[in-house]
C-alpha cells in the first residue's frame, strides 16, 4: 500500500468525517458504512485481503456465500437504497447461475467493476490533476443536458468528498460507487434520460436515446424490445379506461352525459367483460413499428439539428423528437384509425381487424384511413414541447433543492416527473385528441357529412362549452399513474431478462 494511501486513510480516521454529508440518522449506518468499506478505501488489486474482510462482513450466515438478501441488506446499511440494485450486482457476477456469489465470483465481479470505475473516473477528469472537482461535473452534466451552476454542481460533488477538499480523487470515487451496479456519471444521470419506457397509451413524447457506445452494441434494441413490451403490458392492464376515455370523447355531451359508472355499464350491457379490451389489439400491435420508426427517424433529424461532435441542445432535442414523431404517426395513422373504429365497434359489426380494414376502404375509400390527421399532426407539438419542458423544469428544480446526497433521484422521483409533465403535455394537447378522435369516428357514427376540424371545434364548443372539449379528461388522467407504474416495472424486468443493466 503507497505511503500517501496511508496516510490518507489515518487522516480520515482522525477526524471522522466519513459521512459528514449524508443526511441519514442511522448509528448503524455510520457504523457499517464505515466498517464495511474501511479497507477498501485503498485496495491493492493483487491483493485479496480486501476483497475477502468486505466479503466476510456480507456474508452474515457465513455459508462462504453472499445471496442477494445478504448484499441488499449491506447495500442498505451503506445507503444505496436503489431498486433492484442487489440484484443486479449478484446476476452480473454470478457465473454458475446458482443465484449468489461465492468469494471468487465476488472478487472477479468487483476487479472488473473497479476498471470501469476508473476508466469513468479518468475521462471526467479533464485536466488529468487526479481529482474531480465541480467544475468538470458540470462540463459533464452539460453533455448530457443538464445544466446546473456551479453551486449545484458542488452539492452532488459533496456526496463523493471525503475529506472535504470539494474534490474527489480516485479513492473516493471508488468508495462512492464500489458497491453501486451503475459504474459511471452519466449512467446515474441517465436516470434523468426522459425515456419512452414511462408509456401512458399516448405516443406523442420525445422518443428515447441512446449513447454511441449503446448504439455500437445491441443494447439499444434490447432496450427497445423492453420498452415496447412493457408499453404492451401497460396498455392492455388501463385498456378498459382506455376504451371509456374514447366512448366519452364521442358520445359523451351535455344533453347525454356520461359517467365513469355509467359508461362502464353501457359498454358492457352492450358486448360484455371482455368489449372492455376492444381496439386494444391494435393499440398494441403498432407500439413495434412506432416505436422503430421513431427512433430511426430521430437518430437521423438529430443529426441533421445537431453541429459535428456536439451534444443536440434541449430545443433541437425538441424539434427533432417532434419531427421523428410527426414521421412515425403519419406511417402508423391508419392503424389510429383502426384503433379507434375497433374500439367504438358495436359486438358483431367487424370480425376482426383486417375486416374492419377492408369495410372502411370499400365504404369510405383510402382517405378515410387519415381522418383526423392534422389535429394528430398539430397535437405533437403541444404534447411533446410542453412535456419536455416540464420534466426539465422538474428535474433541474429536484436537483437543485434535493441532490445534496446524491445525483440519482431514485424511482419515486423519477416515476413522479415523468406522470407530472406527461399529464401536463396531454392537459395542452387533449382538444386537438378529441377532434381527432371525432373525426375518426364519424362514418361509425352514421355521420355521411365530412366536418373539418376548425367547424368540428366550433361545433362542439357551441353546443358543449369550452370543457366539452376536454370530455373523457378523467379516464385519460386515472389510466396515467397505474400506465406509467406498470411500465416501469415491466421494463425493468425485462431489461434483467435481456442481461441489460443501467
Amino acid at each position: 500500500m503507497s505511503s500517501s494511501c496511508r496516510t490518507r486513510r489515518t487522516s480520515f480516521k482522525k477526524d471522522g468525517r466519513s459521512d459528514r454529508f449524508l443526511h441519514i440518522d442511522s448509528a448503524m449506518y455510520q457504523t457499517l458504512r464505515t466498517s464495511l468499506l474501511s479497507s477498501a478505501r485503498c485496495w491493492d488489486a493483487n491483493s485479496q485481503q480486501s476483497y475477502q474482510t468486505l466479503f466476510d462482513r456480507l456474508d452474515t450466515n457465513n455459508d462462504g456465500k453472499v445471496d442477494v438478501a445478504e448484499l441488499r441488506a449491506g447495500l442498505k446499511a451503506m445507503g444505496i437504497f436503489r431498486h433492484g440494485a442487489a440484484q443486479k450486482i449478484v446476476s452480473s457476477g454470478d457465473q454458475n447461475k446458482d443465484g449468489c456469489l461465492d468469494f471468487n465470483e465476488f472478487t472477479k465481479y468487483l476487479k472488473e467493476h473497479e476498471m470501469k470505475l476508473w476508466l469513468t473516473f479518468k475521462s471526467l477528469d479533464r485536466n488529468n490533476d487526479g481529482r474531480i472537482d465541480a467544475s468538470e461535473i458540470q462540463q459533464s452534466l452539460a453533455e448530457l443536458g443538464i445544466h446546473l451552476s456551479k453551486e449545484h454542481a458542488q452539492k452532488i460533488l459533496q456526496s463523493m468528498d471525503i475529506d472535504g477538499t470539494m474534490m474527489v480523487d480516485w479513492n473516493e470515487w471508488r468508495e462512492h460507487f464500489l458497491l453501486y451496479p451503475a459504474h459511471n456519471l452519466e449512467e446515474i444521470i441517465r436516470y434523468w434520460k426522459h425515456s419512452s419506457v414511462l408509456d401512458i397509451g399516448d405516443s406523442l413524447a420525445i422518443p428515447d436515446e441512446f449513447t454511441e457506445e449503446e448504439k455500437s452494441s445491441d443494447v439499444w434494441w434490447k432496450q427497445l424490445v423492453a420498452g415496447a413490451s412493457a408499453g404492451a403490458v401497460s396498455r392492455t392492464g388501463t385498456a378498459p379506461l382506455d376504451r371509456l376515455k374514447v366512448f366519452m370523447q364521442v358520445h359523451s355531451s351535455k344533453t347525454n352525459r356520461i359517467g365513469l359508472i355509467g359508461g362502464f355499464r353501457q359498454m358492457i350491457v352492450e358486448g360484455g367483460l371482455t368489449s372492455l379490451w376492444r381496439g386494444n389489439g391494435i393499440n398494441v400491435l403498432k407500439i413495434a413499428p412506432e416505436t422503430a420508426i421513431k427512433f430511426m427517424a430521430y437518430e437521423q433529424y438529430k443529426k441533421l439539428l445537431s453541429s459535428e461532435g456536439k451534444k443536440i441542445e434541449t430545443h433541437k432535442r425538441f424539434m427533432a423528437g417532434s419531427m421523428a414523431g410527426a414521421t412515425a404517426q403519419t406511417a402508423i395513422y391508419p392503424m389510429e384509425v383502426l384503433k379507434t373504429r375497433l374500439t367504438l365497434r358495436k359486438t358483431g359489426q367487424y370480425a376482426g381487424m383486417f375486416d374492419c380494414a377492408k369495410k372502411i376502404l370499400k365504404k369510405e375509400g383510402v382517405i378515410a384511413f387519415y381522418k383526423g390527421y392534422i389535429p394528430n399532426l398539430l397535437g405533437i407539438i403541444p404534447y411533446a414541447g410542453i412535456d419536455l419542458a416540464v420534466y426539465e423544469t422538474l428535474k433541474n428544480a429536484w436537483l437543485s433543492y434535493y441532490a445534496k446526497d446524491t445525483a440519482n433521484p431514485g424511482v419515486l422521483v423519477l416515476l413522479g416527473c415523468g406522470t407530472i409533465s406527461s399529464t401536463c403535455g396531454q392537459l395542452a394537447s387533449y382538444p386537438l385528441a378529441l377532434v381527432r378522435t371525432r373525426m375518426q369516428a364519424q362514418a361509425s357514427l352514421g355521420s355521411s357529412e365530412q366536418v373539418s376540424m376548425s367547424s368540428l371545434l366550433k361545433k362542439i364548443v357551441a353546443k358543449d362549452g369550452f370543457f366539452g372539449l376536454y370530455r373523457g379528461i378523467l379516464p385519460n388522467f386515472m389510466k396515467v399513474i397505474p400506465a406509467v407504474s406498470i411500465s416501469y416495472v415491466v421494463y425493468e424486468y425485462m431489461k434483467t431478462g435481456l442481461g441489460i443493466s443501467h
